[in-house]
């Protein structure tokens, strides 16, 4: 799955489109089919030995011999430069020059523009100390290839912070490798002034871009999993992780018929076109339209943007980590980097330049609003606790049930 910075150029500057070809012209071809597909799904068992951790299925992954954690009461590395590799524009470049002058280091970051890339960087042995914004999805890969270490708790006291549900998620029982980073949802954004209908008061919100009076202005997000996540919830399914043929056929039928509707465009600009009216509906990521304000023409009012996530929180929710490389040349001051990323000053000036909250539970809907870092009319873009337990997650999928999404993807995004 891609991820909201993927693709990313920078504050003040659009995304490049992030379609991906991921199987070729055949594989479109090939999804034309019925039967092809349902052999395929006939064949729902994924493949290789790393487990899929579940909210049902909460995994603790094993610590491997010749790879263990540091040793407590160890000083920071003296003279060093920590190798931070991170997203395009994920990381408060403020806080970075903070914590270099706090432990008398440098600090060297290098970014990537995709999960993928990252990995394939990592696994050719390029050396980094942590890598900002491990997605939860590829921590079994990274885990079981040995690419990271476990962390020694010791070295960050901070995690108390952190709401509760992190210092034992499902996906990695007992925080052994992981500390969290930024957290968001996956919702519906508008412009009031331009749009009629209210999703609070619609009896099925994820419904509303399949309007023909909308269209040429609605977009949904150029990301397969999340487009057909929409397509699921549309027709009331809200298994975000389904192995079932019919279910993924019915949600590429929703989007196709999105597609002759509304001739629905496929882009992560959401930030970017809804502040400036040119889409008047967009599926949206919470921490992008965070930041609208940035983007109003002169004259727009904050308050003519809008954002939708379910009140009960069942929605798609998820969360980025932050991991120590077992590459690294200086593990102690890793480990002080995650500390710091988990104090509240800090995060509040991270979230105030990339817009992904983080949860710490000094991370409250109030405090964004006094440090003046949301404004008010945002409010909806927060992420609260009960989301993390209440909301859906889009997580690693079975080989063979990832290439049915991204068939059924292919056919949509293709056909516009």
């Amino acid at each position: 799955m891609s991820h909201p910075r993927e693709g990313w150029q920078g504050h003040g500057a659009p995304r490049k489109l992030t379609r991906r070809s991921f199987l070729g012209a055949s594989a479109v071809a090939a999804l034309g089919a019925a039967p092809l597909l349902s052999a395929c799904a006939s064949a729902l068992a994924g493949t290789g030995t790393v487990p899929l951790p579940r909210p049902d299925n909460p995994v603790k992954w094993p610590v491997f011999a010749g790879n263990g954690a540091i040793k407590s009461g160890l000083a920071a590395e003296p003279d060093a430069t920590l190798q931070i590799y991170t997203w395009v524009a994920y990381i408060n470049q403020a806080c970075v020059n903070a914590f270099a002058k706090k432990y008398k280091c440098k600090v060297q970051i290098t970014t990537f523009n995709t999960m993928d890339e990252a990995m394939s960087k990592l696994r050719s042995g390029l050396p980094f100390d942590l890598l900002v914004g491990a997605t939860v999805d590829v921590l079994g890969q990274l885990i079981e290839s040995k690419l990271v270490q476990p962390l020694n708790h010791s070295y960050i006291p901070n995690i108390t912070q952190a709401w509760p549900d992190f210092t034992n998620p499902f996906y990695d029982q007992g925080w052994q490798y992981t500390v969290p980073y930024t957290i968001y949802t996956t919702g519906i954004s508008w412009r009031k002034d331009l749009v009629d209908e209210n999703p609070y008061t619609m009896s099925n919100p994820w419904a509303m871009p399949w309007q023909a009076k909308y269209k040429g202005r609605v977009a949904i997000l150029d990301d397969y999993r999340e487009a057909i996540s929409l397509g699921l919830m549309k027709n009331g399914i809200f298994n975000l992780n389904t192995t079932d043929y019919a279910q993924i056929a019915t949600a590429r039928k929703a989007l196709e018929d999105l597609t002759r509707l509304v001739n629905v465009r496929i882009d992560n600009n959401d930030y970017t076109e809804v502040p400036d009216g040119d889409t008047w509906i967009h599926h949206a990521w919470s921490g992008d339209m965070a930041a609208a304000g940035s983007y109003l023409p002169k004259g727009v009012p904050v308050s003519d943007v809008g954002y939708w996530f379910p009140a009960d929180g069942r929605g798609p929710v998820a969360n980025d980590t932050n991991v120590v490389l077992r590459s690294a040349n200086s593990p102690v001051l890793a480990h002080m980097f995650l500390n710091y990323m988990q104090d509240l000053p800090n995060v509040l000036e991270n979230i105030s330049f990339n817009g992904y909250m983080q949860p710490l539970t000094g991370v409250t809907p109030q405090v964004l609003v006094k440090e003046q870092i949301l404004p008010s009319a945002l409010l909806s873009t927060v992420v609260l606790p009960s989301y993390f337990r209440r909301g859906v997650s889009e997580l690693q999928l079975p080989v063979d049930v990832d290439a049915l999404w991204q068939q059924a993807w292919l056919v949509v995004s293709n056909g516009i």
